[in-house]
């Protein structure tokens, strides 16, 4: 961890428990400007690892038989996604992200487009509708045939899955997911925030955007309606490895859910790269080290990543401040930065406890 934090980000925390034990440890600071240094039980804003959660609300009603995997979105929505996409696109296929729905984010902020910030600036306390950006997913040009594979990983799919939680349980899905997911996992500090701070110890969050935000710009006070469902989830790396642990053991969601969630396609990430994603599941191989399971997750300024084994017995959280830190050369590629390899090290010791052998595979 001090080596990721050399490297460049400001703050860097973790969880890491292996048959029993459990070890917490933290580096860097919270705030540049002050020095305050970052401790292991901060809250964190975990962007996508909500999609988990979500995931898991959602496979209690398939199991309740209010929601059916393989029916149409349209049966349910059929304002939001009208006509013959409605009729092809499956719950499953929004789970596993092979909707062919692109993701909305590009849309809300358009500045992202001309390689500016300024977007990040003007949303920071726009309050936005789930409606209003499925709209911007649903109408912009597909990413792909509903049920192809690969997939394409897309925010639009979770926020569609939030809106039929709600149509179904007659509550919001935030107050369905704290109930039934949140409160059943036993996890003290997590939550989907009220307003744009975060409740409780944690660090600002320094978005480099590539590089554009120079010195990077702090996102830690942010209206999350942005992504709700998706990825607005507030957490701590404890309770991170807690709900991961119960819902493989089949606490949160029964075994023939679990093994639902498990069934992986090819799905295309937001960075380009080929990830094996379930139903709001990554499933991660790592050489010589065993089977994960998990979720990442980025928002503007934090990056979390939590695994746990097949087995259960070994389990990583690990939060960021920093995001987006790699410059593009000329031709607009991303460079290597020395904090991809300082992390590469820090997660393999994590997962393997052994940072020195092949980490190609757990970055």
């Amino acid at each position: 961890m001090d080596g990721v934090h050399r490297a460049g980000v400001p703050g860097v925390y973790a969880e890491v428990r292996d048959a029993g034990r459990t070890w917490r440890g933290a580096s860097g600071v919270a705030d540049v400007r002050t020095g305050r240094p970052v401790t292991p039980d901060m809250r964190q804003r975990v962007g996508s690892i909500t999609k988990t959660f979500t995931a898991a609300a959602v496979m209690q009603q398939v199991e309740q038989g209010r929601i059916q995997l393989d029916a149409p979105i349209g049966g349910y929505l059929p304002q939001l996604v009208p006509g013959e996409r409605g009729k092809k696109i499956t719950v499953r296929m929004l789970l596993n992200n092979t909707s062919g729905l692109p993701d909305y984010i590009r849309y809300a902020f358009p500045s992202l487009q001309d390689m500016s910030p300024k977007s990040l600036d003007d949303n920071r306390f726009r309050q936005f509708r789930p409606a209003e950006l499925i709209k911007m997913g649903v109408d912009a040009p597909p990413a792909g045939e509903p049920g192809a594979t690969p997939g394409v990983y897309s925010n639009t799919n979770y926020l569609l899955l939030g809106q039929l939680l709600e149509q179904v349980t007659g509550i919001t899905a935030e107050k369905y997911i704290t109930r039934n997911v949140i409160e059943r996992a036993g996890l003290r500090h997590t939550g989907f925030p009220a307003g744009p701070r975060i409740e409780g110890p944690h660090s600002r969050m320094y978005e480099s955007l590539w590089g554009l935000n120079d010195p990077p710009r702090d996102y830690s006070v942010y209206n999350m309606s942005w992504t709700g469902t998706g990825a607005a989830l507030v957490s701590t790396m404890e309770d991170l490895n807690r709900f991961y642990g119960k819902l493989l053991d089949g606490k949160i969601v029964n075994q023939a859910s679990l093994a639902q969630m498990q069934r992986t396609v090819p799905v295309v990430a937001l960075d380009g790269s080929m990830i094996e994603y379930g139903l709001g599941l990554h499933k991660v191989a790592v050489r010589d080290c065993g089977t994960f399971w998990g979720h990442d997750g980025t928002v503007w300024g934090a990056g979390t990543m939590s695994l746990t084994r097949a087995d259960g017995e070994r389990q990583m959280s690990v939060a960021l401040n920093l995001q987006r830190w790699n410059k593009p050369d000329s031709s607009g590629k991303p460079q290597h930065h020395p904090i991809d390899a300082a992390l590469k090290s820090l997660y393999r010791q994590a997962m393997c406890g052994d940072a020195n052998a092949q980490a190609e595979n757990a970055s």
